[in-house]
């Protein structure tokens, strides 16, 4: 029944658009020709992690810039940040990190990783405080028209995408410039710290992680629009926002790579656990004192919905499940490979005490409210997990703050779950 059903669906859906015009394109680059595929003038500007020679080639780069900077990039301690998508729920991670700054212990991250809204908000949390005003900005002013600008019914339908996200673009260029990509260069160049941001290449179904240090080392006006797109690319949910389309020369020819959200194949990462085996293979020298900050843009709970017995309704609600369940996966995946190499593992979410109405995306209000109660648990002293959800104790019990963590007094120490 079920099976029949979904092919008569997938049949209707064909028989609809299968006369209807597509806007042109390049032809995508093959799978096998992935790895030979590079934007002129910016060798180890990404790496491929679903292959072998990605995972070489992320670890050799790290093992390069160690040997460059001899002892100072092993001699202290090193931090890690991870940030997840999660839409306008950013505003609880740039909350997070803002009241964290004045809580006065947020340290200077070696490595810092964004997908989708997180990679909006990493530029700014791996340059430090001095953004933090730029990240309360952002996600407390906004409003949608800011985002995004929505197409008509037909003109979403049949073209790429229900809205044009040109105004986040904007919003984009208008804090990354030249001057700020010199900051990103130098702290890369100079201090051998990372700045990575994952996207999904459609064509090829697989993830990408771009070296932003690398590009901005570039420093030219091709290498800072390739830093905008990116960002852009990480965040653009499939069909909501147009894909970003990235250029590629091989063998004279010129393809195309279609990029969406960074979420479509992982809502949040650290880096592969292969890379994490290649190093101690080769010998590559880091830190014995390392931590991981996971700050998942969301919470950790499904929210309780009655569906309606509708076909949209219960298929949006079965992918946001499917969305949720990847996320935790995600958060499993990232415990693992700590755990394996002996790092630190310390996990933020939006508790299941936040109970703002979200009347609609981008919702000034609460985003706002979200941004507080970041900035409070921020600036309290996060009690950061441990473990992920569900690992030693019930999903229900870790989403479940008890009241005194709620509003903990400003001296209370921070304690492992």
């Amino acid at each position: 029944m079920r099976t029949r059903y979904y092919r008569s669906l997938i049949l209707m859906t064909a028989l609809l658009l299968g006369g209807c015009s597509t806007l042109e394109r390049k032809a995508a680059v093959r799978s096998s020709d992935l790895s030979r595929a590079q934007i002129a003038g910016l060798q180890s500007s990404r790496y491929l992690i679903a292959t072998t020679a990605g995972i070489n080639n992320f670890v050799d780069d790290v093992n390069k810039m160690n040997q460059q900077l001899g002892k100072k990039a092993i001699d202290s301690k090193s931090n890690y940040l991870s940030l997840s998508g999660g839409g306008d729920n950013g505003a609880f991670g740039a909350g997070l990190l803002v009241g964290w700054t004045e809580q006065g212990s947020r340290p200077e991250f070696n490595l810092v990783t964004g997908i989708s809204t997180g990679a909006l908000i990493a530029p700014f949390a791996y340059l430090g405080k001095d953004y933090d005003p730029v990240l309360k900005k952002v996600y407390t002013q906004i409003k949608s028209s800011d985002v995004f600008k929505a197409r008509s019914f037909l003109s979403g339908f049949f073209g790429e995408s229900l809205a044009d996200s040109s105004p986040l673009f904007g919003l984009i260029s208008k804090y990354v410039t030249a001057e700020f990509l010199q900051k990103v260069a130098h702290e890369y160049n100079q201090r051998g710290r990372w700045l990575l941001i994952g996207t999904t290449n459609i064509d090829a179904g697989t993830p990408v992680i771009w070296n932003m240090g690398q590009i901005a080392s570039v420093g030219t006006p091709e290498s800072l629009e390739l830093f905008r797109k990116i960002l852009l690319a990480s965040a653009s949910i499939p069909a909501a926002f147009p894909p970003v389309m990235f250029d590629f020369i091989i063998d004279g020819k010129e393809f195309q790579e279609m990029h969406v959200d960074g979420g479509a194949t992982t809502q949040v990462f650290l880096y592969p656990s292969a890379a994490a085996q290649r190093a101690k293979e080769i010998g590559v020298k880091r830190n014995t004192n390392r931590q991981a900050y996971i700050i998942r843009n969301a919470r950790l709970d499904i929210d309780w919905q009655q569906t309606e017995r509708r076909t949209l309704s219960i298929a949006g609600r079965a992918i946001s499940q499917l969305i949720q369940a990847q996320g935790l996966g995600d958060l499993y995946r990232i415990y693992n490979i700590t755990q394996d190499d002996r790092v630190g593992f310390n996990l933020a979410y939006i508790g299941s005490d936040f109970d703002f109405p979200h009347v609609e995306e981008f919702d000034t209000k609460f985003m706002q409210a979200l941004y507080d109660y970041g900035y409070q648990r921020g600036r309290k002293g996060y009690d950061w997990s441990k473990y992920p959800p569900g690992y030693r104790k019930s999903i229900e019990e870790d989403t479940t703050m008890p009241p005194e963590l709620l509003n903990p007094p400003k001296s209370m120490p921070q304690k492992s779950k």
